[in-house]
């Protein structure tokens, strides 16, 4: 939860040495009638532009695949909230999705008077104190709004954005920062610059009580999360000064409940001005016509002077601080170090050093000496980076019998091995070499790229980008003194402990539900702007389909096959063994699986065995799935043979460890008690509960008996058999086919002929033939609503229709189940409702619907989600734009890779040997409404479905959920199967 990971450069900046000065500079450019700075030696080639205005533009060019990612950010967050008006940066992120004057307006003349009575009331309402008065204000402010909702065209920037073939449409808002999310078609900049110049230059705040009310299930999901109340718990703990730690994101309740538009619109002309916000695009452009279209459009913005936050220092912790934040979830403990600030350089490296010292997944110490050893349930360790401050974190859970104490303890313990430099000088090296690796691998990503390069502006508006370039050369000019000393100075008494203990939480006050009468939605609705938009020229892109029998190169394999990409990008290799073997057939054979980490071989003990694989940049890793088992082993080419050699040794020579299965068993009967304490986890049981019955593959677990009579010899003679068991090769790679082949059949031994497999369990969908309702009780405010409903068998000639179907019907925030739900009506954060197609050929369709609302309005959401699951509403536009949207997302979509390889097993487990997306591209503009509507009616409307419902007893009433079926309250032990 508390490091936040960017694969590329670890948002680090970096010790700087005399060769790192010379080989990573600041240099000026100019191209297109633009000059642009970047750094040398940057493999992203970022180009850092500053318009005339202030407005900071950062273009990387990736030609992978015609998209691009957008990301419009300002330095401004949670942090420079007012202080009494805590969540009003967030408040502002929702508001930027509701339009301007000249789009997501019916009437703007007619409407801009009620919006101004509506800003005031709300001016008033904030005022006012007496309950009774309130409530009066917020009558009129329901009723106004209503009134002006009826010239409001909700979503209509989401349309637009879906009618261009936009994907990932979203945005965030942190401490320093609040970023506006896009993945576009490459045809589509002109149009996207076009929104985006709009959107941010006049905002118009409507439908504001409804989206406020959205905010309010937000924070009352946040104070259902055990989780979220811990990391607040610790930074207001770690920051007693910083607005780090005094305001929340979200904010306080008290806040929350008394908005003021007149504030939030003061906020936004302080901070989102031209000097203040950067523009990030990563992806398949030409470079000097976006920063040439982008000046135009943008070139009204105005630079204006901005307050930074500047706060006090925070005094030194002296001593530890500890809390105790309590809930229903599983315990735990977490510890907190307060560290320098992302712009300290030197810091950030060592931190970032020290950190995977501590952690790295396969040789740090936590890893070795707590996880690999399982002394505990599970430890991990993480920074943070913020501009100001950073901070070190170690969390950990106890395993059956340990207190959390005890597992403070051992945390702290590898913190004093830490400071005494017990460890291996050459775990330095590996860290670099591991870092070069995930440095090849973010640059794969237009999204990592954007990501890197946005939190460079908001840290340092892009000034330590050199830095950042550099990172990976200044952690190898680390010593291990450095650290050392640097434990040592930083580690001490100095932290922040917080014990998540299991009860009741006497301290949460939910948001409460105001009335809110629902409001128009106006879906056929379309503004000038948007038919502007949408007429813009477009250069048209050729969709790309696979050819399954040209893109992969077969060739076998003693008595397999080798099916062959080439990595034609880097070198980086992954290497697959997918067996025809899985937890259907032998419920032990992901414990088998888990069970490897810990085991030694005849030549090397299980902690030898990691180091050795972080040594060399590559990995390994054994996944059991319900018909397939699948090895990957990856990393660096030129590591190959060393790391096929070394896995294929491990697999055939690990040896039984009694104290090690002991260990794990307990541990696994510990995560199990700790899952059942999940509301995630159970509602994942209930449904699948209720899409197979009794027996489902959710619940299909050992049982306490079956677990406790596992030996250590039986669980290694699964492994050692598992390569007996007929499987496929896959390499994506640079070698040469020839030479990966020959490769292959020289480290990977195969049996003269397969075992035949287990017999594998089946899990027959169920029918559901009434209605019915499957109850689990949880201490929650919330309450989390599925509808379940299996269909009919698979059919592929229904794949465009079931596509076209989710798009407009539930599928996104466009869609009409989102925009019922949440936009008209306020009853959840979040809802959708899904035509879930299955994975394999004779397997069924399920019908699948989601809504998370407040217990009080639980049977308002149950209303509403069945009046659309009966009666879909009909709107043309919105049918047209999921169409228009369907097509940009094939046309652009390109499937790259060792994924080519993987779609053709997914065709192949559908009985399929062509790319079905070209079936559907061809079948999109033949399509229209009676299409969607005869389909919602044969498969959705007026059927039976099972209620899955996950909410506490004291907030409903098990009879009052009986008007919606014969109700079953499910035991934990029904649900999860021990």
């Amino acid at each position: 939860m508390l490091k936040r990971v960017v694969l590329v450069f670890l948002l680090a900046t970096s010790l700087y040495t005399a060769g790192a000065q010379g080989k990573y500079q600041w240099k000026d450019a100019a191209s297109g009638g633009y000059t642009y700075r970047y750094v040398t030696n940057d493999p992203m080639k970022a180009r850092f532009y500053t318009l005339k205005n202030g407005l900071t533009v950062i273009l990387s060019v990736n030609n992978k695949e015609p998209r691009i990612q957008t990301l419009i950010g300002t330095r401004a967050g949670s942090d420079n909230d007012p202080k009494d008006h805590t969540g009003l940066a967030h408040y502002l992120e929702h508001l930027l999705f509701k339009g301007t004057q000249q789009y997501g307006s019916l009437d703007w003349a007619k409407e801009k008077p009620l919006l101004v009575q509506i800003e005031n009331l709300y001016d008033k309402y904030n005022q006012t104190t007496d309950p009774a008065a309130r409530k009066g204000v917020y009558r009129q402010i329901d009723s106004i709004s209503g009134v002006a909702a009826k010239y409001a065209i909700a979503n209509e920037y989401d349309k637009m954005m879906s009618a261009m073939g936009a994907q990932g449409t979203n945005a965030h808002t942190w401490v320093e920062e609040t970023v506006y999310e896009e993945d576009i078609p490459s045809n589509a900049i002109d149009k996207y610059l076009t929104v985006q110049a709009e959107r941010f230059k006049d905002p118009v705040f409507r439908l504001f009580h409804t989206e406020l009310e959205a905010v309010y299930e937000e924070k009352n999901r946040g104070l259902d999360n055990d989780g979220r109340k811990v990391y607040e718990v610790l930074l207001a703990s770690l920051f007693p000064t910083h607005n780090y730690g005094q305001q929340s994101t979200i904010g306080t309740v008290e806040h929350l409940k008394n908005p003021n538009l007149k504030v939030i619109r003061q906020f936004y002309n302080e901070y989102y001005v031209p000097n203040n916000m950067a523009i990030v695009m990563a992806g398949d452009f030409d470079p000097d016509y976006v920063i040439k279209t982008l000046d135009q459009k943008f070139s009204y913005m105005k630079a204006k002077p901005v307050k930074e936050y500047k706060p006090a220092p925070e005094a030194p912790i002296k001593a530890p601080i500890v809390k105790e934040v309590f809930g229903p979830d599983a315990e735990s403990v977490d510890i907190a170090f307060r560290m320098p600030g992302a712009l300290d350089v030197k810091s950030t490296v060592l931190l970032g050093v020290l950190s995977d010292i501590l952690q790295n997944g396969k040789a740090g110490l936590l890893d070795l000496n707590i996880n690999k050893q399982q002394k505990t349930l599970n430890a991990s360790a993480g920074t943070l980076n913020w501009k100001d401050y950073s901070f070190l974190s170690l969390s950990g859970k106890a395993k059956q019998g340990q207190t959390l104490e005890e597992v403070k303890t051992l945390l702290l313990g590898q913190l004093d091995i830490l400071k005494k430099g017990e460890f291996d000088e050459t775990l330095v090296k590996a860290i670099v070499n591991n870092a070069k690796l995930s440095q090849l691998q973010g640059l794969e990503n237009n999204n990592n790229r954007a990501s890197s390069i946005m939190d460079a502006f908001i840290k340092s508006k892009g000034q330590n980008w050199q830095h950042d370039v550099a990172f990976v050369d200044a952690m190898s000019n680390v010593t291990k003194q450095q650290i050392v000393d640097f434990a040592n100075k930083y580690l001490n008494d100095n932290y922040v402990l917080v014990y998540k203990r299991k009860g009741e939480d006497k301290n949460i006050a939910k948001v409460e539900k105001p009335t809110i009468t629902p409001i128009e939605v106006n879906r056929e609705a379309q503004s000038t702007f948007l038919q502007q938009v949408n007429a813009l020229p477009a250069t048209p892109v050729k969709p790309q389909w696979l050819d399954y029998e040209k893109d992969i190169q077969k060739v076998p394999v003693g008595n397999t096959e080798l099916m062959y990409v080439q990595n034609k990008d880097n070198g980086l290799f992954r290497l697959y063994y997918r067996f025809d073997v899985g937890n259907w057939n032998n419920k032990k054979l992901a414990l088998a699986a888990q069970y490897l980490q810990f085991l030694r071989t005849d030549k090397y003990t299980s902690e030898e065995i990691s180091k050795a694989f972080y040594n060399i940049a590559c990995n390994f890793s054994v996944s059991a799935g319900s018909e397939n088992t699948t090895i990957t082993i990856s990393g660096l080419q030129e590591n190959f043979d060393k790391a096929v050699t070394l896995f294929e040794h491990v697999i055939a020579n690990c040896q039984p460890d009694e104290a090690a299965l002991a260990a794990l068993k307990g541990r696994i009967q510990k995560s199990r008690t700790d899952s059942k304490l999940n509301k995630t986890a159970i509602m994942k049981g209930v449904v699948s509960y209720a899409m197979y019955g009794a027996k489902n593959p959710f619940n299909n677990q050992l049982s306490q008996a079956e677990l406790d009579g596992l030996t250590a010899a039986e669980l290694t003679n699964i492994l050692h058999e598992l390569p007996s068991y007929k499987h496929s090769i896959i390499y994506y790679g640079p070698q040469p086919l020839a030479d990966a082949a020959a490769d292959i059949k020289k480290l990977h031994t195969l049996p003269a002929s397969f075992k035949p497999a287990p017999v594998a369990a089946v899990f027959p969908k169920d029918n559901q033939d009434k209605n019915q309702v499957y109850f689990a009780d949880y201490d929650m405010v919330q309450t989390e609503i599925n509808w379940l409903r299996n269909t009919t068998a698979y059919d592929p000639a229904k794949t465009g229709i079931i596509s076209l179907f989710n798009n407009y019907f539930g599928g996104g925030m466009g869609s009409i189940v989102f925009q019922t739900i949440r936009e008209s009506k306020a009853l959840a954060y979040s809802t959708y409702a899904i035509y879930s197609s299955p994975d394999k050929k004779g397997e069924r369709y399920s019908e699948v619907a989601y809504v998370g609302s407040q217990a009080d309005k639980m049977n308002d959401a149950i209303s509403g989600m069945n009046e659309l699951l009966n009666d879909i509403p009909r709107s043309d536009k919105l049918l047209q734009t999921a169409k228009e949207g369907m097509k940009q997302d094939i046309e652009t979509e390109r499937i790259t890779n060792d994924g080519i390889i993987f779609s053709y097993l997914a065709a192949q487990r559908l009985g399929l040997n062509t790319d079905i997306r070209k079936q559907v591209y061809e079948s999109i503009d033949k399509m229209n409404f009676d299409d969607v509507k005869k389909f919602h009616d044969e498969n959705i409307a007026h059927k039976p479905y099972t209620y899955c419902i996950v909410a506490s007893e004291k907030k409903i009433s098990l009879d009052e959920l009986k008007k919606y079926g014969a109700v079953k309250k499910l035991s934990m032990e029904e649900i999860f199967g021990y």
